[in-house]
């Protein structure tokens, strides 16, 4: 028999999220306490079968002035081969999102997109969304090698710049400071008019940081060269998997392999920790080289990680009307963003 359930307990919650590796911060308990501090309801549902829990699912319900919605990046966390725990998410996650007068949920699973699982959201009354909800193309590096076969596999450009680092002198420091998070804004805001993107502001990455260094599970990493800074990262460590989330580089940084050297340390620093993947987050398609993002997506895939395609963000319209105008300015907006 299946029971629905909101889930109170801290500890249930990341137990069960520990024993499915495909799991990442992102249905962490941490991130719906990130949600919440920026003002967000969150919901956790439990899926229970026979009393045990069988599923989970972190749902975000996000205001915007074109009608408020609801996401659940990076989950749910269950087995979506067995139809009546699928059937039971699908359900209640519509109830939750009538509940809250959204007009649509944007779902993006941790599914691999193939012709199987986009079949299974299609049945179930998905559409495609027309913008990512979190990155689908990742390159994704498998940590159970030593660190002298994770080199021998890196391009030949990346372990020479990397080592290249170490004869300069470059510095690494990484910090758990939530006080460091201002110099870490002002280099994204130096880095995003100069790569022509949208910043993200100074309280989502303060209280992100906040949220997972409770844990001890975020770093943030500096470059120096002479006391000069060169490049940051702030990388998230959680259960299975290492994320490199975000980056920022000064105007000399790029003159420096700096940002190389910050890779490999989180790297050496995910292997001590036991984690058995590091994630280099979004990359851009190898066929699509006129692409802004195309040139850090080759920086990416340098490290010699393995692309990996899960299922684009899928949306359950609960408002049709609503959802037309939603679905044309999005589309509207990822041309003119170049996403």
């Amino acid at each position: 028999m299946m029971n629905i359930q909101i889930v109170e307990s801290k500890q249930d919650w990341e137990t069960f999220l520990q024993i499915h590796p495909e799991a990442n911060f992102l249905q962490s308990w941490q991130w719906g306490e990130f949600q919440k501090a920026l003002g967000k309801t969150v919901i956790r549902t439990g899926l229970y079968k026979d009393g045990k829990l069988a599923g989970v699912f972190l749902s975000v319900v996000e205001p915007a002035k074109r009608g408020r919605y609801m996401t659940v990046a990076g989950g749910p966390i269950l087995d979506l081969s067995d139809q009546q725990s699928f059937e039971a998410f699908v359900s209640e996650v519509s109830r939750i999102a009538k509940e809250n007068s959204c007009v649509f949920v944007r779902v993006r699973p941790q599914l691999i997109e193939n012709e199987i699982s986009k079949k299974l959201f299609e049945k179930a009354g998905f559409k495609s969304a027309p913008m990512h909800l979190t990155a689908d193309l990742t390159s994704q590096l498998d940590l159970s090698q030593d660190e002298e076969t994770l080199l021998r596999n890196m391009r030949k450009n990346t372990r020479y710049e990397i080592n290249k680092a170490i004869k300069e002198g470059i510095r690494i420091e990484a910090s758990s400071d939530p006080a460091n998070i201002k110099e870490f804004y002002d280099l994204q805001l130096e880095t995003a008019k100069r790569h022509d993107f949208v910043p993200f502001s100074y309280e989502f990455l303060h209280e992100q940081f906040k949220a997972f260094v409770q844990n001890n599970s975020v770093l943030l990493y500096k470059a120096y060269k002479d006391n000069k800074l060169l490049a940051e990262a702030f990388i998230i460590f959680y259960g299975s998997e290492a994320t490199y989330h975000y980056g920022a580089s000064t105007d000399e940084g790029r003159n420096y392999p700096g940002a190389y050297l910050i890779q490999w340390e989180a790297i050496k620093e995910a292997k001590k920790r036991g984690i058995s993947r590091y994630n280099f987050w979004g990359v851009e398609r190898l066929d699509n080289p006129k692409h802004r993002f195309y040139g850090v997506s080759v920086f990416k895939r340098g490290f010699g990680g393995q692309d990996v395609q899960y299922l684009h963000a899928q949306d359950l319209v609960m408002n049709p009307v609503a959802y037309s105008l939603n679905y044309a300015l999005e589309t509207i907006r990822r041309k003119s963003r170049r996403l």
